[in-house]
């Protein structure tokens, strides 16, 4: 990979430089530095688009449009937020790193105000801003924040691709804000500017560097698309995105709708999201000694055993059981998908790529997910057909993924996958 250039003269790609230090790694100035910018990039991005189900509540209740239709503003913004990966990630290899992050974060937050200037009932002026926009722009940000950890860490690499407390900020910000004399332009324009001023600090921090010294090594895209473990791992985790967002979407709504308090229903994805805190960081470590398929595939079906555990999801304690559980097995499946690609990579070179690669197809699964979900729903919720259908889609994918460790540990002859 080329290295990251401050200030490129040409349309050429920068010329890699690499000094010393960029054969260290798992540690160093440059590398915490970009460990936080990327914490705070996923929080923005991510932990935005996970905070969704506030605005989901908002709209079903505003009768902005059906549920299925609201899901699609959400899911276009998950679908571009993994799909942009494919350009991205490319970039990312080029060494256009700097170059790209500065325009997603200028995509991202001039999309976020022009989501505080829509009016609520223009159904087209929120799809294009939150979903389009903003899918785009967060796209942009937040694979190249997660692939370029590659560049300085090693031993650690699954630790320094997770985190994020935007989806702890956010839903508690955005509801307050919502249901208070500030109202829903004010409220959004307040955590626009919160996310400008996080992605400022973002962009300074972080840094891209050659991966090695010598001539940057071009990847073997042909060898990509026919690795058999590689292939069935995007088709598992393409799967279980037809289900585990649902929660992140429908349980504030869930919880309303349920009779569960007003205010304990409002914190919902706070306590989802604090929980997926954790998630994001005990499993990454034990991924870091045991492998991050082998953490990541029990994590996963315990995702779907929850969602079937909706069923006796009625009270506040239940409410808030589920989420908890929920959160930190979700979280930590989100976050050790990005460590489980980087470990069929054969070079690091192919990092990039294999990550484009990988998040665009999968990202089909988020855009198809949660519509089918709301169409499920109907306008009289039944919640019954959108939990089955959630549940075996994350059982089903499950099992790809089970296929997949085991022909990497035939392959590798070792456990540790």
């Amino acid at each position: 990979m080329a290295a990251d250039s401050e200030k490129p003269s040409s349309l050429s790609p920068p010329q890699s430089s690499t000094p010393a230090q960029d054969d260290t790694f798992d540690g160093g100035r440059q590398a915490w530095a970009t460990v936080i910018g990327g914490f705070l990039i996923v929080a923005t991005t991510f932990g935005y688009a996970n905070s969704f189900g506030v605005y989901q509540d908002f709209y079903t209740q505003s009768h902005t449009a059906s549920s299925s239709a609201i899901s699609w503003i959400g899911s276009t913004q998950l679908f571009f937020l993994q799909a942009m990966a494919l350009p991205a990630g490319k970039l990312l290899d080029m060494g256009y790193f700097r170059a790209t992050t500065l325009v997603g974060s200028l995509i991202y937050v001039f999309s976020l105000f022009m989501v505080s200037i829509s009016h609520p009932d223009k159904y087209y002026q929120l799809y294009l801003s939150q979903g389009l926009g903003m899918g785009i722009g967060a796209g942009l940000l937040y694979v190249p924040s997660v692939a370029v950890q590659a560049h300085h860490w090693r031993a650690r690499r699954a630790l320094a691709m997770g985190s994020s407390i935007g989806g702890i900020i956010f839903p508690i910000m955005l509801n307050q804000l919502f249901k208070s004399r500030v109202g829903f332009h004010w409220g959004v324009r307040a955590s626009a500017f919160i996310v400008l001023g996080m992605l400022i600090v973002a962009n300074l921090l972080m840094s891209a560097k050659s991966s090695r010294a010598g001539p940057r090594v071009n990847p073997d895209i042909k060898g990509i698309i026919t690795d058999v473990p590689y292939l069935l791992a995007i088709l598992g985790v393409f799967i279980c995105f037809w289900g585990v967002f649902f929660p992140y979407f429908y349980l504030q709504l869930f919880a309303m709708i349920k009779g569960v308090n007003t205010q304990v229903a409002f914190y919902t994805l706070a306590i989802l999201n604090a929980a997926a805190l954790p998630g994001r960081v005990l499993p990454n470590m034990l991924a870091d000694r045991f492998g991050p398929f082998n953490v990541a595939i029990p994590l996963v079906a315990l995702c779907g055993i929850m969602i079937f555990a909706l069923f006796g999801v009625k009270t506040v304690a239940s409410t808030v059981i589920f989420s908890v559980i929920y959160g930190f097995a979700s979280g930590a499946f989100l976050s050790l998908c990005a460590p489980a690609i980087a470990v069929l990579a054969r070079d690091p070179s192919e990092v990039g790529i294999r990550f484009g690669i990988a998040f665009f197809f999968s990202s089909f699964g988020v855009l198809m997910g949660n519509p089918v979900i709301g169409a499920l729903l109907g306008n009289t919720f039944h919640w019954n057909r959108a939990i089955v259908w959630s549940g075996v889609s994350i059982m089903a994918g499950t099992a790809f993924l089970l296929l997949t460790r085991a022909i990497l540990v035939r392959r590798r002859g070792s456990q540790l996958i």
